[in-house]
């Protein structure tokens, strides 16, 4: 027995009662606490999710707003096509879970089963593609190709055929207005990804992403693809737990999207992309002494900007792509060769993307920045055939000598010992292997000045800044460069790249005499974007202002209401002012009359007497390859830029081309002679085009416009350039 007495006994077992009804009161006071709180603080709320629970939402797609060119020419538009599509609720439904429908529906149109039934299937994580990543309640797209027979087929015989559904559908379409491409500028689209949709959940209106979506992938799509979306339609489905609809619980309908005016002018465009072209095949037909074969002319960029706004004209890049190979879906075929080496990856913008030497084109930054160091504008420099610079020789272009020049003839003539012997003379009186603290560095800084090293802000995507190699870039490319370099050297090799690795691996970071006079002819390390000169040379035509290149110009609605303007925007001025711009505006003049361009333009019959055109050619050397051609000119209103990778010298390379496209503009014909009507565009377009109460532009027929949106014969482009063979010039030009 316990020696425990009972009345201890009984008040432990007293206690133990009085905890555990204490115990069930606080859970009981708890789980009635928790249960005010769901059903009558927090009640409303989930109600209102139990009810969205059984809310299936049925997306319409919006029409796409459309890209215009300066006229209001269409870029870019929508088409009707016959889409069939099937609804899974349907489906469902029958017996066999729509099998036998989708078997009649393939075999109307003309394709496996398999195919259709894998096309209306759902995605998840284990199921590949093709499949339907969108709502199970939304029709899905089984084709947009379907014939008016099929769609007759399909629409006659309904009994045969619950769920299906054949009916105009609007889908994008890159037409070539004019001939014209301009596939780089205008982008593509395709379809919207599960992490897209993801982030913009909680959004609405237009910054909602749906599965059903397309978005801009480059371009302008790209860039103004929340004007041109519009917004997503939404019917909402009432259906019980078992996913039937039992109802309708309301509709937002779709709002079109808002169209974009560019200032893009399609004819333009269309000579620029063909004048590329010829240039390149011309290229392929010159034998290349130096490397004992043709040159290659493997890529292109050719640029027409607005001097007076920064706006472009035409934009072209070699090789290109037809956007409408994304419509759709693109196939895997067709993005393997549209990213493939065979192909020179087209989706490239090379006007923007495409990175090179300049060469001589350089050359009147060179000329700013020894006029802003302290050499006079007045003064006479010795143009040897070569210099001796560290123990190296430079050589002047074929060698020749000029004696002693101004800087004027240099920039004519392109005599790069000129800017050898300034760019060497500063880097002394900056200390030369052993800097001040403070070096002056005017050519690197003049040409940061000039906008190079940096995006110039154009609404495109992906733009790439460029490279002034100055003492910042030297020293942070010595840091990531310098354990490479130095165990190249350790292996003792005797090829070129080890001598320079072992150069590298003791003083990198060092700005040699060798890399600032390579600087002051635009060669070395320096690379520039066609853009960044075209927007370089149309200060100089203006007077010196760089603007923010720009190809939107305005938003407007798809009524023709102006919904934002898109002003041309200063960005700066370059560091040429006063007589200082007026002695190189003097000097790239007599490039055309008596330089290194004179064989291409004075010499073939333009007009320089009425219309006045000026240029520096560039021819720049790359490490491997053949010579790039550079050749940048600007008119009183114009900046045309043309550069060829492993096209050969500036002029013998793109002067022809770029002779036949002021040709066009301004209706010049091969013997001088100016016809307005049949110029393309004598002045840039200003205004915004008209529209009809519809929304269409209306295209006026003016002196310089053509009446019909044709691309066939009879369009100031073709009268303009009917008679234009391609010149077939003997010799070579001057760098």
């Amino acid at each position: 027995m316990s020696n425990i007495p009972e009345t201890g006994r009984t008040r432990r077992v007293t206690i133990r009662l009085v905890v555990l009804q204490i115990l069930v009161l606080s859970l009981l006071a708890t789980l009635g606490g928790r249960l005010w709180y769901l059903q009558i603080r927090t009640g409303s709320e989930y109600v209102a999710k139990a009810q969205g629970n059984h809310i299936r939402e049925v997306v319409e797609p919006a029409i796409r707003g459309e890209i215009l060119d300066a006229s209001g020419r269409v870029l870019v538009g929508n088409e009707a096509k016959l889409v069939v599509s099937v609804s899974r609720t349907s489906l469902l439904q029958q017996k066999d879970h729509g099998k036998a429908v989708l078997t009649r529906l393939a075999q109307v149109l003309g394709v496996p089963a398999k195919e259709v039934q894998e096309k209306v299937r759902l995605c998840d994580a284990k199921t590949p593609q093709p499949c339907w990543n969108g709502s199970p309640y939304q029709p899905i797209p089984v084709t947009q190709q379907a014939t008016t027979q099929q769609a007759m087929q399909i629409m006659e015989r309904r009994e045969d055929f619950p769920g299906v559904t054949a009916q105009p559908t609007s889908v994008r379409r890159y037409p070539g207005t004019e001939g014209a491409s301009a596939a780089q500028v205008l982008g593509y689209l395709s379809p919207v990804t599960d992490e897209e949709v993801s982030k913009s959940a909680e959004k609405t209106g237009r910054e909602r992403r749906l599965p059903s979506d397309q978005v801009g992938r480059a371009g302008l799509e790209s860039v103004y693809d929340d004007d041109l979306r519009g917004t997503t339609g939404i019917d909402r489905l009432e259906v019980d737990n078992l996913g039937r609809v039992i109802g309708s619980a309301g509709n937002t309908p779709a709002q079109p999207g808002n169209n974009l005016v560019t200032s893009i002018d399609a004819r333009v465009q269309k000579a620029v992309e063909d004048q590329l072209a010829q240039a390149m095949t011309d290229a392929r037909k010159v034998f290349d002494k130096e490397t004992n074969k043709n040159y290659e002319a493997d890529s292109g960029a050719a640029v027409v900007m607005d001097v007076h706004t920064g706006r472009i004209i035409a934009m072209a890049s070699a090789p290109t792509f037809d956007p409408n190979l994304w419509v759709g879906g693109i196939s895997a075929k067709d993005y393997q060769a549209l990213t493939s080496k065979d192909s020179n990856f087209p989706l490239i913008n090379r006007a923007i993307q495409g990175q090179s030497a300049p060469g001589s084109t350089f050359k009147v930054i060179s000329t700013t920045a020894a006029v802003q160091a302290g050499y006079s504008l007045n003064g006479r420099y010795p143009c040897p055939k070569s210099l001796t610079i560290g123990g190296r020789e430079f050589k002047n272009f074929e060698s020749e000598s000029f004696g002693d020049i101004s800087l004027e003839k240099a920039l004519e003539i392109s005599c790069d010992t000129v800017f050898y012997g300034l760019a060497y003379d500063q880097w002394m009186k900056d200390g030369g292997i052993k800097p001040k603290k403070d070096p002056g560095d005017w050519f690197f800084k003049t040409a940061h000045q000039f906008g190079l090293g940096a995006k110039t802000g154009i609404d495109l995507p992906g733009e790439v800044p460029g490279r002034v190699p100055d003492r910042q870039w030297k020293q942070s490319f010595y840091d990531a460069n310098k354990d490479a370099w130095c165990a190249q050297a350790a292996k003792g090799g005797h090829e070129y790249t080890d001598e320079i690795a072992r150069e590298n691996c003791i003083d990198g970071n060092v700005m040699r005499a060798g890399d600032s006079v390579n600087f002051a002819i635009g060669q070395g390390d320096t690379l520039v974007t066609p853009l960044q000169m075209a927007r370089i040379y149309s200060a100089l035509a203006n007077g010196g202002t760089l603007y923010r290149p720009t190809v939107g110009k305005a938003i407007v609605s798809p009524n023709g209401k102006l919904v934002r303007d898109i002003a041309p925007h200063e960005d700066g001025k370059i560091p040429a002012q006063g007589q200082l711009l007026s002695y190189i505006d003097q000097a790239t003049a007599g490039v055309i009359t008596s330089g290194t361009a004179a064989w291409k333009f004075t010499g073939a019959g333009w007009p320089q007497g009425k219309i006045e055109l000026h240029a520096k050619t560039g021819t720049a050397e790359v490490a491997g390859k053949q010579t790039t051609s550079w050749l940048t000119t600007y008119s009183a209103d114009y900046a045309v830029v043309m550069t060829i990778s492993q096209g050969g010298t500036g002029s013998g390379g793109s002067g022809d081309s770029v002779r036949r496209i002021y040709q066009a503009l301004y209706g010049v014909d091969d013997k001088g002679n100016v016809d307005n009507s049949k110029a393309l565009l004598p002045k840039p377009q200003a205004e915004l085009p008209k529209f009809n109460p519809d929304g269409t532009a209306i295209i006026k027929p003016a002196a310089y416009l053509d009446p019909t949106p044709s691309t066939g014969a009879g369009t100031p482009y073709t009268l303009a350039l009917a008679a234009l063979e391609p010149t077939r010039a003997n010799g070579r030009g001057r760098a």
